[in-house]
């Protein structure tokens, strides 16, 4: 493959698996690439034309992958690194960043674009209701990259604090226990009537969207696939009926649950 001059690399996120919450601006970046850099099952989501490349590799592979990705960018190409969701966050935007910083200098100046994306906590927030109306923050109970204890300090602090905590990758086979005792800490701090949203797959045909109290909420409702929001003191309930209640965190702070 011939190629004189530098190319590009963009990062794109393709929302959280329905089609139709892949932003216009991730389509024509896709649109635009030759090679594709993402896992398995992000790149399955794509469907490309003959004239362009996947470079499939495991979950667990995202600096191998990024490094690969910027030396076929260097070298001329028009490449593309795939997240699910948004790449910013718990994703490929940061390893691409981390590869840069500890490459080789040209990399720096090659050209680097980040396309946002619906992330997993948005889709299963709208979902629900509004359960992100108010302060919030995103913790990943995966200890791949840092200890279990740094998780549980900062679980306790966000609860204290009143914030809505979204989890991402709340349970593995490696790591079954954790959602458990994370869940247990929350139980110390939060009223046991805050709504919990388990949500997996939202906006896909296998979607499922289950809330309720933080009393009954179990490790065993949730997989890798599962996004889980835990309200705050003042995250309210909307009984409605035979109809999903809806789940909504108010704009002001009162001190606690109306």
């Amino acid at each position: 493959m011939n190629r004189s001059a530098a190319g590009s690399l963009t990062v794109v996120g393709l929302g959280p698996g329905n089609p139709e919450q892949m932003t216009p601006e991730a389509a024509a970046a896709v649109a635009a690439a030759e090679d594709f850099f993402g896992y398995f099952p992000y790149l399955d989501r794509l469907s490309l034309r003959p004239d362009q490349r996947r470079h499939a590799s495991d979950n667990r592979e995202e600096l191998a992958r990024a490094r690969a990705a910027l030396q076929m960018a260097i070298a001329g190409g028009k490449v593309c690194v795939v997240s699910g969701g948004d790449p910013g966050v718990f994703a490929m935007a940061a390893a691409v960043c981390e590869a840069i910083e500890e490459g080789p200098s040209d990399w720096r100046d090659l050209e680097v674009l980040v396309v946002p994306g619906v992330t997993a906590m948005l889709a299963v927030a709208a979902k629900a209701g509004a359960p992100l109306g108010h302060d919030f923050c995103a913790i990943s109970l995966s200890t791949n990259l840092k200890p279990w204890a740094i998780i549980e300090k900062r679980i306790t602090a966000a609860a204290e604090a009143g914030f809505v905590i979204a989890f991402y990758n709340p349970v593995s086979k490696a790591r079954p226990h954790q959602l458990s005792e994370a869940l247990d800490l929350l139980r110390r701090h939060l009223p046991a009537d805050v709504p919990v949203i388990f949500g997996r797959a939202a906006g896909r045909p296998n979607e499922s969207i289950r809330v309720l109290p933080l009393a009954d909420a179990t490790s065993d409702m949730a997989d890798m696939a599962t996004c889980i929001i835990i309200g705050s003191a003042e995250t309210r309930l909307i009984r409605r009926g035979d109809r999903q209640p809806l789940v909504y965190s108010p704009r002001s702070y009162t001190g606690g649950k109306a």
